[in-house]
């Protein structure tokens, strides 16, 4: 109970950085009834933009970030038993962090990155993160979204974010990811994403793998509901190419595309070597097959350590003690 306990109270210290209207818009049911208002908008005019696609780097307020981060904190100790590995090849310049995606809607990932990105720069280095449209179709969702350090996912508001010295965390296969059957939980699925290659080289900067074993554990996917997407037209109202299908709690049987609480699955994080192409410049972003080889060196090295991170691994309660490492 005391883990519950300073875990209300940190949320509790969230909410003071959050207006009272906000956070009354912010509530389940009007952000679903907003939602649903969107999607019938969306169709009545055959899809578009939802959002412009320029995000504000100054939107992000550092005391509401550490707020949130300070929860993230809690959980990662008491929840998801936290084993971080390799956060002494996090590089003290502008960096981007590439990572797999778990756990349908929620993105645990990003922010016990997030605290562990504090912990070894102690706040000195600002670090955004690329999320997904349905966070900016929202007005409120948005705002906040900017005041925590959210960037709409594209690649110019990361290229301006990493140009002007900061660090960015991007997990390329987005959805797709986020959604893969249980059964594909320890396969790295970037999804033939190669955006982040061309970020890299165009801004000069390294990359970091950042591999997560363990969160695709929080909720049990048992389709990602690809075809129903199509029927529902999701990719052409909200961008998404899965309607997942889910077992989790409380819900049981659920769509995965609305909140649910993470099952306590102990959870480890490792940081890769950083990986730097000294011989490729920005031009060669353009170059297809450049590109590919920069990508399946990426995706080998992340399999490579979601392979050593899951080896042995049992259901919530992770690896045997010295198996993996």
């Amino acid at each position: 109970m005391n883990f519950f306990r300073r875990l209300s109270e940190k949320v509790g210290r969230v909410a003071a950085h959050v207006s009272e209207e906000d956070r009354s818009a912010l509530a389940p049911h009007r952000l679903l009834a907003r939602g649903l208002r969107l999607v019938q908008e969306r169709h009545a005019a055959r899809g578009g933009a939802i959002v412009d696609r320029r995000s504000p780097l100054d939107a992000r307020e550092q005391p509401l970030v550490d707020a949130v981060l300070d929860v993230y904190a809690e959980a990662a100790t008491s929840w998801f038993r936290l084993e971080t590995l390799g956060a002494s090849r996090i590089p003290d310049e502008p960096t981007l962090f590439v990572g797999n995606h778990n756990g349908g809607i929620l993105a645990t990932e990003g922010g016990l990155t997030g605290v562990i990105h504090r912990q070894v720069h102690g706040g000195r280095r600002r670090l955004y993160a690329l999320a997904h449209d349905v966070m900016f179709a929202d007005p409120v969702l948005r705002k906040v979204a900017g005041r925590v350090g959210l960037l709409r996912a594209d690649p110019e508001n990361a290229l301006r974010a990493l140009q002007a010295g900061h660090d960015v965390l991007v997990f390329p296969g987005s959805d797709y990811d986020a959604a893969r059957p249980f059964s594909e939980r320890n396969r790295i699925v970037l999804a033939g994403r190669t955006g982040f290659v061309k970020l890299a080289l165009k801004a000069g900067v390294p990359i970091v793998p950042v591999v997560s074993a363990g969160l695709h554990e929080q909720m049990i996917v048992l389709t990602r509901g690809e075809t129903l997407a199509r029927v529902l037209g999701m990719r052409k109202h909200t961008r998404a190419a899965v309607f997942p299908i889910a077992l989790a709690v409380p819900w049981g049987l659920m769509p995965g595309i609305i909140p649910y609480i993470p099952l306590p699955t102990q959870t480890s994080i490792e940081f890769g070597e950083p990986l730097r192409w000294p011989s490729l410049s920005a031009a060669d972003a353009e170059d297809p097959e450049v590109v590919a080889g920069c990508f399946r060196e990426v995706e080998t090295v992340m399999q490579t350590s979601l392979d050593r991170l899951t080896a042995g691994r049992r259901f919530l309660r992770g690896q045997p003690r010295g198996r993996g490492k």
